[in-house]
């Protein structure tokens, strides 16, 4: 019986709301294009809280290249994002295929939505609470087909909608992909919401992905579309760019990007000259998640 996480994080280890969300203090000292998201399980300690951010800027630093490649462009677009209804397509080697409608899926799954806190890097640091509920329950509700060995992601495409999408910057639709094991891991998520609320729309609204010990560019948003195959699914840096963002995206500080050091990280909420601190493998993850990756050469599987 597969087990549940359980997260050890208490309340005071959450990085307060205002300076989660509130990320243009430390932009202008960030390398443009340095930016790459992930999570782990401990962090902050009460000792070692944040001052609060204004909470205004909670949503004026995202990387949502849907409504725009600025930071600052999801905050002022994403608003146009029509989010009800919505509807998830799953197909593929399931044995129960069709259209899940938001609500449905909310509906049928068999655990409460609960909060998760991780640890998020983006060349920073902070601990942030998602709200939502294992991928593998929603996997397991259209049922997985014994030959499929990977999950595949589509992010909604609506030129109307989304104007950065009018731009070749991404060969769009938005595209994803896991390997089923890591799919089915209880640490991987659907999120639904930050802070007990619903998903802000530049962070993704109303589902997104949440896959704690890799890079953010494995964590999709606004996700219309799942599919189960048994062959790699093509994902959208990697397509863009192969050589500096793999498959696996997983967080390991042993191997460089091709452009910048990944061996250390910058706390939020510590201003632009905040120490950086040491990164850790699989961001904190590495008991629970690397048995996955057992006899893989991780600087070849990227």
């Amino acid at each position: 019986m597969a087990y549940r996480w359980t997260n050890d994080l208490t309340h005071d280890d959450v990085t307060p709301k205002a300076a989660f969300l509130n990320r243009r203090q430390i932009i202008a000292g960030l390398a443009a294009g340095s930016v790459a998201g992930s999570l782990a399980p401990q962090f902050a300690s009460a000792q070692e809280a944040l001052e609060p951010n204004s909470f205004e800027d909670i949503t004026n630093y995202c990387n949502f290249y849907e409504f725009g490649t600025r930071k600052d462009d999801p905050a002022r677009n994403a608003h146009m994002l029509t989010t009800s209804p919505w509807s998830i397509q799953i197909d593929g080697m399931v044995d129960t295929p069709g259209e899940y409608t938001f609500e449905d899926i909310m509906a049928k799954m068999t655990i409460e939505e609960r909060i998760y806190r991780f640890r998020c890097v983006e060349a920073w640091s902070m601990v942030v609470p998602w709200n939502g509920f294992e991928l593998a329950d929603l996997l397991n509700l259209a049922g997985v087909q014994s030959g499929a060995k990977y999950v595949a992601f589509e992010t909604a495409l609506r030129k109307d909608e989304m104007p950065g999408t009018r731009f070749p910057v991404l060969d769009w639709p938005y595209v994803e992909g896991l390997r089923l094991d890591e799919a089915m891991h209880p640490l991987t998520l659907m999120a639904t919401g930050i802070y007990g609320q619903d998903m802000p729309k530049q962070n993704g609204a109303p589902i997104r992905l949440v896959v704690p010990w890799k890079y953010g560019f494995k964590s999709i948003k606004s996700i219309v579309r799942i599919t189960l195959t048994d062959d790699e699914p093509p994902t959208s840096w990697n397509k863009a760019n192969g050589r500096e963002y793999g498959f696996y995206s997983n967080v390991n500080p042993n191997v460089d990007h091709p452009r910048w050091s990944q061996a250390t990280e910058r706390k939020i909420g510590g201003g632009l000259f905040a120490k950086r601190i040491p990164t850790l493998m699989f961001n904190g993850y590495e008991e629970e998640v690397a048995s996955l990756y057992e006899g893989m050469d991780l600087a070849e599987f990227y």
